[in-house]
């Protein structure tokens, strides 16, 4: 579980909080959609979560261990996709999973076989030993993905995992995450595609100028809006009013 209690984050002198005062459990064995318009405050608060930006106040933990006070025990407890897969260009893809592998210490006997497993569901077998500079934006992202995975942490962060993605690899990631959500572990994953969210989360978290502003299952949030046709004009209307 990803506990956020009372974090705020204020860049530059303006006094403007990127995240302002918030208070956010994320469950095991769900997939919790992050939605939010552009500046609103998704990738502070994924980049607090995973330790890259440091909070001005409050606490972040992952499963009961303090991403600041404990940082190495919290960051072995996810896997993390950011929103840009254009890194390590210079690694082949093997050398980049092996480097993953390194670092997270996964067991020389477990690692050969779960790259081989990953790259099968992938379909980037024949990929690995061409380097990441040469893939397409889809195969990088397929290889991050592989490397966050690649030491099985219960807890998954993806910042839009699903773009770039072919049809195929894209069902391979999201059955992927309805499984490990059934195997009681966490799944976040932050989305601009609304239609994605509704049919793939087991609850949403919608935040706004830094705030979160719902949290719930669609089911409850399409209760709060009856007038509302769709999730879009539902998400317009929470949106343009705070």
């Amino acid at each position: 579980m990803i506990s956020i209690q009372n974090v705020s984050k204020t860049y530059g002198n303006s006094g403007k909080k990127a995240v302002d005062s918030m208070n956010w459990n994320i469950p095991d064995g769900k997939i919790t959609g992050f939605i939010g318009p552009n500046g609103a405050g998704k990738s502070t608060t994924l980049k607090m979560i995973t330790g890259i930006v440091k909070p001005d106040t409050g606490q972040i933990t992952l499963n009961g261990h303090d991403i600041e006070k404990e940082p190495i025990p919290a960051k072995q407890q996810f896997g993390f996709v950011s929103d840009s897969p254009d890194q390590f260009l210079r690694l082949k893809g093997i050398e980049y999973l092996r480097f993953c592998a390194d670092v997270y210490d996964v067991p020389q006997a477990e690692r050969g076989e779960k790259i081989t497993s990953l790259a099968r569901r992938f379909d980037m077998t024949e990929a690995l030993g061409s380097r990441i500079m040469t893939y397409s934006h889809g195969m990088r992202q397929k290889i991050m993905v592989m490397g966050a995975l690649l030491h099985n942490p219960s807890i998954w962060i993806l910042d839009e995992p699903l773009t770039g993605l072919d049809p195929n690899s894209a069902f391979v990631l999201k059955e992927m995450m309805k499984e490990h959500a059934f195997s009681g572990n966490a799944v976040l994953f932050s989305t601009h595609v609304l239609e994605t969210a509704e049919k793939l989360c087991d609850q949403v978290a919608i935040i706004n100028h830094g705030k979160i502003i719902f949290t719930g299952t669609l089911e409850e949030l399409k209760d709060q809006y009856p007038d509302k046709p769709s999730l879009e004009s539902i998400f317009l209307e929470m949106t343009q009013h705070e």
